[in-house]
């Protein structure tokens, strides 16, 4: 009997050794993964940085230096502010700047956090991102222009048009952000996007999930800078107070209106299923718009990704059509 006792307390030891190795092995090997991640990450953004490939011209803004893309030599002045969290808004443009570019100077601006500017220490309220985009086209000597924006640049540009109506001639929004859109009151992870980006994570999901990195139709080398850029920028300071900021921001844009003799045409999505109510929210935009239009295009939210040349052919008869 006791030998029996003596035999089974060792088989008892011997699988309790074996539970607790496989642990400190499972253990070990999370800790070796999570080493792994890190070090790739931090060697990889090391060596990407020297691979950026600079485009466009620096200016001043508040003691920094913003980036912005200018081609084309029109008469007419087309200024293009990008959506949330675009990593190179001079890329991801680039479908629309070849339209428009015929017949516009079209200037890109690469908010601070964003392309090639630098990061801001300034909180990311609708304040200090108008005043810094004006700040850069005075800086360029550009008093006259057309506002074209994606996305959030809608709430932006909504700001920027009542500060200095007189020198926006006309106001065009691709499926642009509504002060009334809801879904902006949500808590942002910040702490989790932080700790996404400084993990090396990041860099992970965009590896194993390809269709994150979002990419306009344009050649292999274009989309490897944008997607060097996007690790480079996402989550930064910048995107990140941005995205603390969206509840304010919208909140202070609801008393807004476009003023009434701008003209202001809308390109939409015409089968947005994510926001309830996306086609009347912007005509209610533009209700009291004496020169008010709305165009609604088959495509996703980047629309000047595959409808650049729509884009530009229905602005221009609009514009045609007013004067």
């Amino acid at each position: 009997m006791e030998l029996t006792k003596e035999v089974k307390k060792k088989k008892m030891n011997k699988l309790l050794k074996i539970i607790l190795i496989s642990i400190a092995v499972f253990i070990i090997a999370i800790v070796v993964f999570l080493a792994t991640v890190f070090i790739v990450n931090v060697i990889s953004s090391k060596s990407e940085q020297g691979k950026i490939q600079a485009y466009g011209q620096h200016v001043s803004v508040d003691g920094k230096i913003m980036n912005v893309l200018i081609e084309g030599n029109g008469e007419e002045t087309v200024v293009l502010l990008p959506g949330y969290a675009t990593a190179a808004p001079a890329l991801d443009f680039k479908p629309l700047i070849e339209e428009l570019s015929p017949y516009y100077k079209v200037v890109v601006i690469e908010p601070f956090g964003y392309g090639l500017s630098d990061v801001s220490e300034k909180e990311r309220s609708t304040e200090n991102i108008v005043s810094e985009i004006h700040e850069a086209l005075q800086s360029l000597n550009i008093d006259r222009y057309i506002l074209m924006g994606h996305s959030i640049a809608g709430i932006y540009g909504l700001d920027y048009v009542n500060k200095y109506e007189n020198e926006v001639i006309s106001f065009v929004g691709i499926d642009s952000s509504v002060p009334t859109q809801g879904d902006t009151d949500e808590p942002f992870p910040s702490d989790a996007y932080k700790q996404l980006k400084q993990s090396g994570f990041s860099r992970l999901l965009m590896k194993l999930a390809t269709d994150q990195l979002l990419t306009p139709n344009v050649d292999d080398e274009t989309k490897e800078q944008i997607r060097i850029l996007t690790l480079k920028n996402m989550f930064n300071p910048n995107i990140l107070s941005e995205g603390e900021n969206f509840n304010s921001n919208f909140k202070a844009a609801e008393n807004l209106v476009f003023p009434k003799n701008l003209p202001v045409i809308f390109f939409l999505q015409d089968n947005d299923t994510e926001t309830e109510g996306w086609i009347p929210l912007h005509e209610e935009q533009l209700k009291n718009s004496v020169h008010g239009e709305m165009v609604l295009l088959e495509g996703d939210h980047y629309l000047h990704h595959t409808r650049s040349k729509e884009i530009v052919e229905n602005f221009r008869a609009f514009m045609a059509g007013i004067e």
